[in-house]
């Protein structure tokens, strides 16, 4: 598996990302959703990565640069490699690369429910550990926060 940077022109990256932003549309209550496009992606605060073992995308994640902290943004592994620890990879390749920029920790916002089982599974074994509110993020009913100390 081979993690890079990438400038968001390869078709297997838009596609997941369509994917990813459809399904976090889909099933979060309106006004939860704080997923972002693919031009929202594009910005210069924003570092965004894709595992491919070979041709073949395997997951992608983003890190928003904020003072002081990393935020992790539109990290998904392809449904057919669910299960393979491309998720596990990108999301240590994405600590690391905080921990690079000197931040002192790594936060995220994320849903509840059965689509965000795995994904809570995957901060929480990690060592994520519930928050409260940064970046004009609230916890509710729906959304959660989570923070990695580095």
């Amino acid at each position: 598996m081979l993690i890079k940077a990438t400038d968001l022109s390869e078709p297997e990256v838009v596609s997941l990302l369509e994917l990813h932003h459809g399904e976090m549309e889909k099933f979060s209550p309106p006004g939860t959703c704080h997923v972002l496009d693919l031009s929202g992606l594009k910005s210069p605060d924003i570092d965004v990565y894709a595992a491919w073992d070979g041709d073949t995308l395997l997951a992608i994640g983003a890190l928003k640069q904020h003072e002081g902290f990393g935020e992790i943004k539109s990290m998904r592994a392809h449904p057919e490699a669910r299960g393979t620890g491309a998720g596990r990879a990108m999301l240590t390749h994405l600590v690391d690369r905080a921990r690079e920029f000197g931040f002192g920790s790594v936060k995220l916002e994320t849903g509840s429910g059965e689509l965000f089982e795995a994904a809570l599974g995957l901060y929480r074994a990690f060592g994520f550990k519930p928050c409260g509110s940064f970046a004009g993020y609230e916890p509710g009913e729906f959304n959660q926060l989570f923070a990695y100390q580095l």
